[in-house]
């Protein structure tokens, strides 16, 4: 139970990116996988070159905004000015998370590589026992999701979000800059989502150029179950798929725990494709 809060941490910060993104863009973005990707390889550069753990974590979360705004910027938006079909826009963001997914591996290689992190202390934390790279995990997660919430509730910009996401022409029409905001949310989906990748490269210990197309099953998943656009509902389909990949580990071996996310996510499908948590309150728009 305890390891499943901590893999539900991470599946959360990254599958409420993606579902916050698509609830204000609508354009489903399946290269990102690879932001995470790009992420984790961008935080080891930066600790390559300072040896700081805080600038490796920036130059990820700066890595994964800066290859998310120019998907939006330089493809998609285009392709939508050029009146492309949904089916295209999607072939771009599979096309592009292919590209960049072999610019890694050309640059750095196949081999796994992993961050000089201090030994783990274990730590009894009410009834779990964690490292401190467990609680670490945790708490960076929580801050944030609490930071997200506050943005997405308490700022004016969040109150854009939500208006384009409930409504892009009527928000439009009041004179909210559309086009800005949603530019903005590209950013803000690939700063979370490289923050996502470097932490889970630490968590896993190594990271290779194929890791975060692995773990997209499990984003996609989650935010499926929360329902899709809904990044609070998300949030809460993160923690049950984290809780059931972890305690699911105790009866199968550990390489399967995805099997059970891709599982979990036609069950999903089949019977509530909206989202299996689906009340209202999870709606971006609320």
């Amino acid at each position: 139970m305890g390891f499943g809060l901590i893999t539900a941490a991470i599946i959360a910060t990254a599958s409420v990116a993606f579902s916050l993104q698509f609830s204000v863009t609508t354009t489903p973005n399946f290269a990102h996988g690879e932001l995470l990707t790009v992420g984790a390889y961008a935080a080891l550069v930066g600790q390559n070159l300072t040896n700081n753990l805080f600038v490796a974590v920036a130059a990820a979360m700066i890595a994964g905004a800066a290859c998310a705004l120019f998907l939006n910027l330089g493809l998609i938006q285009p392709f939508i000015g050029a009146g492309a079909k949904r089916l295209a826009i999607f072939l771009v963001t599979v096309s592009y998370g292919l590209v960049l997914q072999n610019i890694i591996l050309l640059i750095f290689g196949g081999t796994p590589l992993t961050y000089k992190l201090p030994t783990p202390n274990l730590q009894n934390v009410g009834p779990f026992l964690w490292t401190s790279l467990d609680v670490g995990v945790l708490l960076t997660a929580l801050l944030v999701l609490v930071l997200l919430h506050l943005l997405l509730r308490y700022t004016r910009f969040g109150k854009a979000m939500r208006a384009v996401s409930d409504n892009p022409q009527l928000a439009r029409a009041s004179g909210i800059n559309t086009p800005r905001i949603i530019a903005v949310t590209w950013a803000l989906d690939g700063a979370i989502a490289g923050y996502s990748g470097c932490v889970l490269a630490a968590y896993l210990g190594a990271m290779t150029p194929t890791m975060g197309y692995s773990f997209l099953v499990v984003i996609f998943a989650a935010a499926v179950i929360g329902g899709l656009g809904k990044p609070y509902g998300t949030l809460i389909g993160a923690l049950l798929l984290g809780v059931v990949m972890e305690v699911s580990a105790a009866y199968i071996r550990a390489e399967y725990k995805t099997s059970i996310a891709f599982g979990l996510l036609i069950i999903a499908l089949l019977i509530r494709p909206r989202g299996v948590i689906s009340a209202e309150i999870f709606n971006l728009a609320e």
